[in-house]
């Protein structure tokens, strides 16, 4: 019985190998082997230290763990590349009409990304990514909330970006 089942399911194997690759809604062609991701440089006006390698890290270890890919340096077949244009924090609810204060806060990144197929250019795109978190800082400081903040931001542009570039939507 086992022998039947694996005849059976070797002629499926074959199929699913050559097609290409689908991994988390991704569409990514078998040849495609390699991917570089150059430094996000942070341009916006309001500069975190720490935001253009943690928003890189990001992008890389998002197709390192929903890929087969290879992130390399150079001669890749998928290159990665922009900046970061902008970081904003308003208020977006006033509290106390005699004294206002922010009741409600909301951080804001955009990202402007170049992405080049060199197996596929017609799926290059260059565009912008912006994606923003509410919150609230009573009795904390902004320093306090912003590590996790650039951290669930970061992981909704790199869905955002990872999306666009390998499940064309």
């Amino acid at each position: 019985m086992k022998r039947i089942c694996l005849l059976l399911l070797l002629p499926l194997a074959t199929l699913v190998n050559s097609c290409s690759v689908k991994l988390s809604g991704a569409s990514i062609p078998a040849e495609m082997k390699t991917v570089a991701v150059s430094y996000f440089e942070n341009n916006a006006p309001l500069v975190i230290p720490t935001l253009s390698a943690d928003f890189t890290e990001a992008l890389k270890l998002r197709i390192r763990n929903q890929t087969r890919l290879i992130v390399t340096q150079s001669n890749a077949d998928a290159i990665f590349e922009g900046r970061i244009t902008g970081y904003d924090i308003r208020p977006i609810a006033l509290q106390n009409n005699n004294a206002p204060s922010a009741g409600g806060n909301r951080l804001t990144i955009k990202v402007s990304v170049k992405y080049t197929n060199n197996l596929n250019p017609k799926q290059s795109f260059e565009e912008s990514f912006e994606r923003f978190k509410d919150f609230d800082m009573r009795g904390q400081s902004l320093e306090s909330v912003q590590l996790q903040l650039n951290k669930d931001i970061n992981a909704q542009l790199t869905e955002d970006i990872f999306n666009r570039a390998f499940a064309q939507w």
